[in-house]
């Protein structure tokens, strides 16, 4: 009797457990959860991605001073010229992460699908724009085999140098452009153009007219083709087609969180950027800048004692730490260093305020020096380099109405700053240099290039190197990717701060 009612027992158990596993892959299924995605949206994820990180202002801006911190530890860099990882590490790891594996994986999912070619193609212009961007501040980088670990299982990619990858973004761009096929399908989900090809293919070639202009130095000829072809083509020349992320509340500018935050009262612009343009009386100075009268802290830099008054602004001059900033403060008689003129965070640098890839600013200034070096035959260099100057200070006005330029300010500008020829590279890339003002990979690549603005190097003490020349790369490829790392410092140089890229010289 004993042994029927443990057959009971254990029969009863069975058929329950079966009753439980009846439907269960149903019952344990997410059926409003999203299984596929259009690869169009991670196309705007990789667009969202291409914005600068923090490591951008401290490095970038900071090398060409434009903007600095006097304070060390976790924000130092370029304005003690001293290596700190935390900070060069930001562009690499969130370009590769949140830019080259998504456009990747659209490309790999969207290549054999004649429909989506153009949504292929805006993808590969995107990401030759994220590795030029690499690759000018980095120099060797993994290029052919960067971002694959997801689609081929490449987890230790190989290096490739700047020549090799310089030559396959041309291409890139080229094929890219070129391919972009107006009757075809509209990717309207795109938030740089809203699927605006005419834009796309004007973006395109302003990159290639970029990447033509990198090689002005190390490689003439090449240059010169690869400008003519970019300038037929036809490259971004109105504000109406700026290549720009547009950023909200949900999607800030990390640059503008980061200066509205923490670092909101330690950020300052230099005192080479701030003497340029009030030497030159730039109406720009206004509207960039903000002084907030007598702060002698932070909580002090309040709406009822700031000024616009370009009379009032003064730089903080490089290579001061806390206390040469104070003492720099105290001779010029301003209350602390947090008299300093800053970026107006309240203006140029909102969270909200956009991010800006490629303006029509920066390709008339570069057009202006390729048709002073013969290079294209249209226009002349005065008309590209009025219409660059001119489209900057527009520009300002659309990121906020309250930096907006008028008209006879311009006029009134280039009639006492007109155009030298004499001097015409010096002051073409200067201007460049002005116009790429927290654009931080742009303006610190034209910089090396052209050798223009003139400036002093750095003064501090504790300096590693008189000029940066490149970022060095992250801790974390060093520890895993070892043999590939050291095989691309081998082949281009010291992983430090004073190894010039190819295209340097």
């Amino acid at each position: 009797m004993k042994k029927i009612l443990n057959y009971i027992f254990l029969a009863s158990i069975l058929m329950y457990s079966s009753a439980c596993d009846n439907n269960f892959d149903e019952l344990n299924t997410n059926k409003v959860s999203a299984t596929v995605i259009d690869p169009a949206f991670q196309l705007n994820a990789a667009i969202v991605g291409c914005a600068y990180p923090n490591g951008s202002l401290v490095y970038d801006v900071g090398v060409v001073q434009q903007i600095v911190t006097p304070n060390s530890g976790l924000v130092s860099g370029a304005n003690y010229n001293q290596d700190n990882r935390t900070l060069t590490q930001e562009l690499w790891q969130g370009y590769y992460r949140n830019v080259i594996k998504n456009t990747r994986d659209v490309i790999n999912q969207v290549e054999e699908d004649p429909a989506r070619a153009n949504l292929m193609n805006m993808a590969r212009i995107i990401q030759a724009f994220a590795f030029m961007v690499l690759t000018d501040d980095y120099g060797s980088i993994p290029y052919f085999e960067g971002g694959k670990g997801y689609s081929e299982q490449i987890y230790l990619p190989t290096y490739d140098s700047q020549e090799v990858i310089y030559a396959d973004l041309i291409k890139e761009l080229t094929e890219a452009t070129t391919a972009l096929n107006l009757s075809g399908k509209i990717e309207s989900a795109d938030i740089l153009y809203g699927g605006d090809l005419n834009k796309w293919k004007n973006f395109g070639y302003s990159l290639l007219l970029r990447a033509g202009m990198r090689l002005s130095q190390v490689d003439p000829i090449t240059a010169a083709q690869v400008v003519q072809t970019a300038v037929q083509g036809g490259v971004i020349l109105t504000n109406e087609g700026n290549a720009q992320i547009r950023h909200d509340a949900n999607y800030t500018n990390p640059i503008g969180n980061f200066l509205n935050s923490t670092e909101a009262s330690n950020f300052y612009l230099t005192k080479p950027f701030v003497d340029y343009l009030r030497s030159n009386k730039d109406p720009r100075l206004s509207a960039i800048a903000v002084t907030y009268v007598g702060a002698k802290s932070g909580p002090e830099q309040t709406l009822a004692n700031q000024t616009y008054d370009a009379s009032v602004h003064l730089g903080m001059p490089m290579g001061s730490d806390n206390v040469g900033a104070v003492s720099a403060a105290s001779t010029l008689g301003l209350a602390s260093f947090y008299e300093f003129a800053q970026a107006d965070r309240r203006r140029i640098t909102k969270n909200t305020s956009p991010t800006f890839l490629v303006t029509a600013s920066q390709n008339n200034l570069l057009m202006a020096e390729a048709r002073e070096r013969g290079w294209i035959s249209s226009g002349t260099v005065e008309e590209y380099y009025n219409a660059g100057v001119r489209a900057h200070m527009n520009q300002l006005g659309l990121v906020d109405v309250g930096s907006t330029i008028s008209t006879s300010e311009i006029n009134q500008y280039l009639q006492e700053n007109p155009f030298e020829p004499s001097v015409a590279l010096e002051q073409i890339n200067t201007q460049y240099w002005v116009s790429s003002f927290l654009n931080g990979p742009e303006a610190f690549a034209n910089f090396r290039r052209s050798g223009f603005p003139e400036l002093t190097p750095n003064p501090y003490p504790g300096k590693e190197v008189e000029f940066i020349n490149r970022l060095t790369y992250p801790n974390s490829e060093i520890s895993v990717n070892s043999e590939n790392v050291q095989a691309a410092i081998s082949a281009q140089g010291a992983d430090n701060l004073a190894t010039k890229v190819w295209w340097d010289k």
